[in-house]
């Protein structure tokens, strides 16, 4: 089963691919088709309305099976407005590089004595017609809680810029180190049993059916 991911972004297609090695569905980035599609504009108030928002616009747009993930990102000790939310990559209303967001969440840590407690909130859309939608954002798609830190490492990844400031609370090491294996992970796992369900619901469904669900029913 092929599935197109609503992404641009080369790191986070490399990652759920790697997530899905061997189940048998083939994800197509944004950059890898004949014609690159017009971005939505994110308009959602949390990481699911995005990834919903996200996969609506390029299902119409392609006419094709079509997920989207969003992640927003919760550090603790931050009031409910520097909270950065969805807008992880936003700050005073600029869309920051991959250097300006190490710089400006390494400056958040120094504010914390060089270190604070982090963890992202994932949620994911997966759009096969205008009437059947599946999606989640439930906490085993979302990781565990990390170190944010001041000091930073050489970047290793593209679009993964707070790898080099992110340390893992149990081993004490860098992601860009190897402290983060996706391929053990929660969230790897959290992931594939979720798109092997969509499958398995949309193969056995009507195409016209509605179906929204969440893997807390199980």
């Amino acid at each position: 089963m092929e599935l197109i991911f609503g992404t641009t972004n080369q790191g986070k297609l490399n990652l759920i691919r790697s997530y899905l090695e061997g189940s048998g569905i083939h994800i197509t980035g944004l950059t890898e088709l004949p014609e690159l599609p017009e971005e939505p504009v994110e308009y959602g108030k949390t990481p699911l309305e995005n990834a919903r928002g996200k996969a609506e616009h390029y299902y119409r747009l392609l006419k094709r099976p079509v997920f989207s993930c969003d992640s927003g990102l919760v550090i603790e000790g931050l009031s409910d407005e520097e909270q950065p939310g969805v807008h992880v990559r936003r700050h005073d209303g600029i869309v920051m590089t991959d250097a300006q967001m190490t710089e400006y969440y390494s400056g958040i840590a120094a504010r914390f004595g060089g270190k604070c407690i982090a963890r992202y909130q994932n949620g994911i859309c997966v759009v096969f017609s205008d009437t059947e939608k599946y999606e989640y954002d439930g906490p085993d798609i979302s990781g565990e809680s990390f170190y944010l830190v001041e000091r930073a490492k050489p970047q290793k990844e593209a679009g993964f810029p707070l790898d080099c400031i992110s340390v893992d609370i149990k081993t004490g090491l860098y992601f860009v180190d190897d402290g983060c294996d996706p391929g053990n992970s929660e969230e790897k796992n959290g992931f594939r049993l979720f798109l092997e369900r969509v499958l398995r619901e949309h193969e056995a469904a009507p195409s016209s059916a509605q179906k929204r669900f969440g893997m807390e029913e199980d």
